[in-house]
């Protein structure tokens, strides 16, 4: 049996969002596995995924961390596909090849029984614009959960359906992690434009998990699930929804399925329960 294991490595360069948890470096080179460290330049290494025997699947938002298990909001899916498992093995020899996160995902998504897959950064925009796609095409539902809404395609979707009414949108972000964007982009004129459309989106429909602002031994305790259910189609995985999400290293499933969008809906609707309106600063 062969077992190898990639792993997110911090850098010196900013990044928009908390990175994950460094890693036991050292503990990890004990372990009896082949092991190849991703030095996340100029973006991370975010994946977190498991292929088993080539036809199985473990991933989801879920870093392997005692605090993702148990202070965070998070989804998890298991695919049991051979075609599915293909696409995840291409990309992950593309980054155990490279150790470079800006030349891989590029795999072409594929179908497999109404499951399908996306890789960043290779499909990154492609998958923005997808899931922008099926926002604008719902009828009925729109839920959403992810830590930061930024990328543009998504939010201009989101305000679009939002100012129409016709349809039924709600969920829940992270408030302090917007707090930071929006910090950050009062600082750069150039994404100023996304401002308007921010507001517009987070102050009706959706609720922000106050959570611990990151700091080096602070507690992670992010509002950290990825999910966009748009009436019956799924995306879930690694992805946030923001354009740092783009130049990843992620993947994103695509899943067509009344009974799972339902139970997704209904968990998207719990956690924006727990929570009060996100708190913006002042415009």
């Amino acid at each position: 049996m062969r077992v190898r294991f990639v792993y997110n490595v911090s850098h010196a360069n900013p990044i928009p969002v908390p990175p994950p948890p460094e890693p036991d470096v050292q503990l990890i080179a004990t372990l009896p596995v082949e092991e190849q460290a991703i030095a996340g330049i100029p973006d991370l290494m975010h994946h977190k995924f498991v292929i088993r025997d080539g036809s199985s699947v473990w991933t989801g938002s879920v870093n392997w961390t005692d605090d993702s298990f148990s202070r965070q909001e998070n989804v998890l899916a298991i695919v049991h596909s051979e075609a599915i498992a293909k696409a995840f093995e291409i990309d992950f020899d593309q980054l155990w090849d490279t150790r470079d996160v800006e030349r891989t995902g590029f795999v072409d998504p594929r179908w497999d029984h109404g499951v399908r897959v996306w890789f960043t950064p290779g499909h990154g925009e492609d998958t923005s614009a997808r899931i922008a796609k099926l926002i604008r095409r719902a009828k009925r539902r729109v839920r959403i959960c992810s830590p930061l809404i930024t990328t543009g395609p998504v939010l201009g979707s989101l305000a679009q359906v939002i100012a129409d009414g016709h349809v039924d949108v709600a969920g829940c972000v992270d408030s302090t992690q917007v707090r930071d964007v929006i910090h950050q982009w009062r600082m750069n004129e150039n994404v100023s434009w996304k401002l308007p459309l921010l507001r517009q989106v987070i102050a009706g429909p959706f609720t922000g998990k106050e959570s611990t602002p990151y700091g080096n031994g602070t507690l992670h305790d992010f509002m950290h699930a990825k999910v966009c259910v748009c009436d019956d189609t799924v995306f879930v995985g690694s992805f946030n929804l923001s354009r740092s999400g783009e130049k990843n290293a992620e993947n994103v499933l695509e899943i067509e399925d009344a009974a799972i969008a339902e139970r997704l809906a209904g968990f998207v609707d719990a956690v924006r329960a727990l929570y009060g309106p996100v708190q913006l600063p002042e415009a």
